[in-house]
């Protein structure tokens, strides 16, 4: 393999052939300004119709209003048209994934508990106590368990993905990167809009919103989401039609903005979702074995359950955000609270009967597993005071503290499904987190063209743990509790530089680093100790101490060709110490946490903007991520459902050492699309999106059977009419009814996830 001296190299000459091949374009550009300047002093002029510039992108990034070009991080970011057009159809927050560099998002559970992927760092973990590598920031609130992670997205004003390490400015579990959500706030200005669309499998989905002026000082903001889908899959077990798939999603946003002086704002948000219909659908020897081909047998729109299927979530959550602006700085209150209830419920075998009980199938069914997972309670507390200095000056700053409460209760159920899906087991544990930070970054510009960056964090995270088994699927009851706890503190810093090469070229590069806190895990229902269950040390809680990475990243901003063209490259590599790696499945329904020794990664990031006439609008995103595990005394235990191993096998397990992390493709490549074409006072529309991966693999060990590439096609065609107050469109996601194998199960059989089918339909837009 590549050393990492050897990479940053590559990475750095890479770069600089681009950056010198910025010479043509950043002339001609010039150039085109003289003409344009020539042409005005001559009384020349240019219809507004005729002019294609990109827009600015403001972003917080970095917790203040910047310009994407002059944030020296790796970025993406989605506007308010591009979200409505990639979540039409009633699609839930993994409608990003492979949208942009870099990033994926996947899930075993449905619609609840997305798993991000940033540059390859994230956690296959399904246990629901879960952490990630990935932050999800929403309206300044980080949301940090999985399963509050799957609000919906709507009514937004952008999403931002930071990629690489944030662990000055946003801190714990942000190895990877974060995913940051902003919805539209209220305002003065009266705004309102519905959008409601109806497609095949009776997928509705309707999303609107009202705001503007109460009074004077007082302005509020009303959104909602209502999302649905019918029963689309037939149960052949039970010979029920149209048995499965329906789904329902009710969610509302109530914010209100008080402006009552120049001085100081404030805005409440209130907001609350739920869900209910069907988990996971698991598909049993889904795959031909020794392939990772789907098997001729296969159909989308059957399954053959004898277990039942059933999921519920129930969310609230409240934001208050004080500002007030002093004669040097804005002082900033950010308050966040979140409630959650959940329970999911699947017939995880995908299967009916047993080796030992038949009839069975499809496929070799060797034992039956009907499990359910729920969150009886979940509550959030996040409380940041920040400092922020006034724009305009030479030396920025922003100084502040964080504080973090999570408390949570995480229950396993067993059913027997040869007995009539009664349950057979319980277990629970229960997890308190406490953390607090002080954090501060400061910005100087050196000269008029050179500015220089640092960030400091310190960070101190404690976990409290106990886990019971008070009904035993297998073992025996544990008599007393299980008990764990962690108490760690880090440090974490970034450095930067950029300087500006001309008004339209920005070169960066950034030392960063950051830490995932320790973690427990304890899905002890499962446990595969058959000795008596008494000794926690043999109960299956894990600990896994923190994880650290140090991240370099070199990137250039640039628009060029009279603002038509907007190109950001960046190159980066990382080094991750005592990666938290979860080995999931093996022989049982269980996860193990472990710590690898070391973890390297690199690559390229590409973000292109293209406006080349006033009609066309073209967005791509490419990226090269290459991660590899080094630890030559790691093993897991390989599948139990008759996989393909093809790692070497030594005595005590599967050998990973020089393995890429599951969920990780080398290769991401997405893009948008978009023409309009003006027919009077009205618009013809049409876009074209898709988002494609190269091979991934499932789980740590390499196998002929879990891994899979993905391909997704989308179209919409449209047109406004009444002076583009209404508009109507024909939509269709998936177009090419690609069957895609995203995830799968490993402990009993060959089964697997696959992707949602084609939905063709109608958008009506409103706008008043």
């Amino acid at each position: 393999m590549v050393d990492r001296l050897t990479r940053w190299h590559l990475v750095a000459i890479a770069l600089a052939l681009i950056l010198v091949s910025f010479g043509g374009p950043v002339f001609a550009q010039e150039a085109a300004e003289d003409e344009l300047e020539a042409a005005a002093e001559e009384g020349d002029t240019l219809a507004a119709e005729e002019v294609a510039v990109l827009d600015e992108i403001v972003v917080t990034a970095q917790k203040r209003e910047q310009n994407i070009q002059e944030v020296p991080i790796s970025i993406t970011t989605m506007g308010k048209d591009e979200i409505d057009l990639l979540t039409i159809g009633a699609l839930d927050v993994r409608f990003l994934s492979g949208r942009v560099p870099s990033l994926l998002i996947e899930s075993s559970f449905g619609r609840a508990f997305p798993r991000f992927y940033i540059r390859g760092l994230g956690n296959t973990d399904f246990d629901l106590n879960a952490s990630q590598p990935v932050s999800m920031v929403y309206d300044e609130i980080v949301l940090e368990n999985a399963v509050v992670k799957g609000m919906p997205v709507w009514d937004m004003e952008r999403i931002e993905v930071l990629r690489g390490p944030q662990g000055s400015l946003f801190g714990r579990n942000t190895p990877a990167g974060i995913v940051k959500f902003d919805s539209i706030k209220p305002s003065q200005d009266f705004d309102s809009y519905v959008r409601a669309s109806y497609g095949s499998l009776d997928s509705i989905d309707v999303r609107g919103a009202v705001g503007g002026r109460l009074t004077d000082t007082f302005s509020g903001r009303f959104s909602g989401l209502y999302q649905g889908r019918g029963d689309w899959v037939d149960n052949d077990f039970t010979g029920e039609k149209d048995a499965l798939g329906s789904n329902e999603t009710v969610a509302y946003r109530l914010q209100f903005l008080w402006e009552p002086n120049e001085k100081f704002d404030g805005l409440l948000n209130l907001h609350g979702w739920s869900v209910d219909g069907t988990a996971r659908l698991f598909r049993a020897n889904i795959f031909d074995k020794g392939s990772n081909s789907v098997v001729d047998s296969f159909s989308r729109d059957k399954v053959a359950y004898d277990g039942l299927n059933e999921q519920n979530i129930d969310s609230f959550g409240g934001m208050l955000k004080l500002n007030y602006e002093f004669d040097f700085a804005t002082l900033t209150s950010v308050t966040g609270y979140e409630t959650l209830d959940m329970f999911s419920r699947g017939d995880i075998d995908g299967g009916f009967g047993a080796s030992f009980a038949p009839p069975f199938g499809p496929g070799f069914i060797p034992f039956p597993s009907e499990s359910a997972d729920g969150l009886p309670y979940l509550d959030q507390i996040t409380q940041e005071f920040r400092l922020t200095s006034n724009p305009g000056q030479r030396l920025g700053w922003i100084a502040g503290l964080y504080f973090f409460n999570e408390d949570l209760q995480a229950d396993t159920f067993s059913f027997d499904s040869l007995g009539g899906n009664v349950q057979d087991g319980y277990s629970f544990q229960k997890q308190e987190t406490d953390s607090w930070a002080m954090f501060g970054s400061l910005d100087y510009a050196a000269t008029d063209r050179l500015s220089l960056q640092g960030g400091l964090r310190y960070s101190k995270d404690k976990k409290d743990f106990v886990a019971e088994r008070p009904d035993p699927t297998f073992q025996t009851p544990t008599f007393e509790p299980i008990t764990e706890n962690t108490d760690a503190d880090f440090t974490s810093w970034d450095l930067t530089a950029t300087y500006m090469v001309n008004a339209n070229v920005n070169v960066y590069g950034r030392l960063a680093t950051s830490f995932r806190a320790p973690s427990i895990q304890g899905r002890i229902l499962f446990c595969p100790d058959f000795e008596g269950g008494l000794n926690p040390d043999t109960n299956c809680v894990d600990v896994a101490d923190q994880e650290e990475i140090i991240s370099g990243e070199i990137g250039v901003k640039s628009e060029l060709l009279d603002r038509k063209l907007r190109l950001n490259v960046t190159g980066y590599t990382f080094q991750l110490d005592g990666q938290q790696i979860v080995a999931v499945g093996g022989a049982m329904n269980t996860a193990t946490l472990l710590n690898a020794d070391r973890t390297d990664g690199y690559g390229l990031e590409f973000d292109i903007d293209v406006a080349p006439t006033a009609e066309w609008l073209m967005t791509f995103g490419l990226s090269y991520n290459s991660t590899e595990i080094k630890d030559d005394e790691l093993v897991v235990g390989g599948c139990g459902g008759g996989c393909t191993i093809t790692d070497p096998i030594g005595p005590n397990g599967v050998i990973v050492d020089g393995n890429s992390l599951p969920h990780a493709p080398e290769w991401i490549f997405n893009g948008i699309v978009d023409y309009r074409k003006p027919i009077g006072n009205n618009l013809f529309l049409a876009s074209l999106d898709w988002a494609y991966n190269d091979e991934k693999r499932f789980f740590l060990y390499e196998s002929e059977e879990f891994k899979s590439d993905f391909f997704e096609l989308g179209l919409r065609v449209g047109y406004t009419f009444s002076q583009a107050k209404y508009e109507i469109a024909l939509f269709g996601r998936n177009i090419t009814d690609e069957v895609i194998v995203n995830n799968g199960i490993d402990f009993n059989n060959l089964t697997g996830m696959v992707n949602e089918p084609r939905i063709w339909g109608l958008e009506f837009v409103a706008r008043f």
